[in-house]
């Protein structure tokens, strides 16, 4: 009873792919009725205007000017040197990178990319909303972009297939060589509906400035609370903004480059995911990548007891507190078909 009235109307099918409606020049929108809207009457459609979809390949120079704050947010580590350290922007910095590791993995992938459990409308926003914190797009880009990738995983169409061109490619070349303001609205018709979500998608780099004030001022804080140990608020805002956000994306990055090419494959997929231990440790359990795309529709990617799944533990506790259930799991022909080759 309890999932009727939260997100069955998910499930519901609507006419794909939407239609296009010609606009001024560089202002070209996608047309669809994808709304549902409830009134006394029931669900009713509402026209829905979107983007349409850039496919842009950059030059260089232009590789270089669109993605300069990327670029300066590596530099910026270099600021550490400067910056010196302390014990607590090291605690920090480590707390607030498994705080959003947890928010890719359990709320962007493992439901919006997924939906392998269920929730209210009011956490889907809140999962939305730190999602936007580990600072890698909406989560209408990041779900469309998997969703694409598992529907056409290592062939021709997926973009960050390291059998394209190589580690670094599937590393990182794939979002900085073409123009990535590229949500495929056809793949998230379920949750495009949602203007809330919409308004994330689009408005996500507030997220960035709202952690960034959020590092500055737990800076201050820390400054007067811990006076001997030296921290600086400079400390914390590099530390827990620069360092801990580029190590959040590489460890997202490894899942497309590393888990593709190092490790074990248990399972006979059409694609090269691997599993691999190491990688499901710094990305709380996403390294059982071979597993995941079995299955993909599992909460969990660790399918066996021994195979740590750090989201899979939370996503559980999570669901304890009632704000989340229905966590789906493999069914028994996929365990057992496993199970011969462990």
């Amino acid at each position: 009873m309890r999932g009727d009235r939260a997100l069955r109307i998910l499930d519901l099918d609507v006419s794909w792919p939407p239609r296009k409606r010609r606009g001024t020049q560089g202002d070209d929108w996608l047309v669809t009725d994808t709304s549902l809207e409830p009134s006394r009457e029931g669900l009713t459609l509402k026209k829905l205007k979107i983007p349409k979809r850039i496919e842009q390949r950059y030059t260089a120079w232009q590789a270089i000017r669109h993605n300069w704050g990327f670029i300066a947010l590596h530099l910026g580590v270099l600021a550490a040197f400067i910056a010196g350290v302390s014990w607590p922007a090291v605690v920090a910095c480590l707390g607030f990178y498994w705080m959003r590791v947890f928010f890719i993995t359990g709320f962007y992938h493992r439901y919006f990319s997924h939906r392998t459990f269920q929730t209210t409308r009011v956490f889907q926003a809140v999962m939305a909303l730190l999602g936007t914190l580990g600072i890698q797009k909406g989560p209408l880009w990041w779900a469309g972009h998997h969703r694409f990738h598992h529907r056409h995983s290592d062939e021709e169409e997926d973009v960050h297939s390291p059998l394209k061109g190589g580690f670094w490619w599937a590393h990182i070349g794939w979002l900085l060589a073409y123009n990535r303001d590229d949500t495929r609205w056809e793949e998230v018709k379920d949750l495009v509906r949602f203007p809330e979500l919409r308004w994330l998608d689009r408005w996500y780099f507030g997220s960035t400035l709202l952690y960034a004030g959020g590092t500055i001022a737990l800076g201050f804080w820390l400054e007067r609370a811990f006076p001997t140990t030296g921290v600086t608020w400079l400390q914390i805002f590099v530390w827990c903004f620069v360092v801990s956000t580029v190590m959040l994306l590489h460890t997202t990055y490894l899942i497309n480059s590393g888990a593709h090419m190092w490790g074990s494959r248990r399972f006979p997929t059409r694609d090269t995911s691997r599993n691999n231990l190491l990688l499901a440790l710094i990305t709380l359990g996403e390294g059982w990548h071979n597993n995941h795309h079995r299955y993909p529709g599992s909460e969990r990617n660790g399918f066996f007891w021994w195979e740590i799944d750090v989201t899979h533990y939370l996503l559980t506790m999570l669901s304890w507190t009632g704000l989340i259930w229905d966590l789906r799991r493999p069914p028994a022909h996929v365990y057992n078909e496993g199970a011969r080759t462990v």
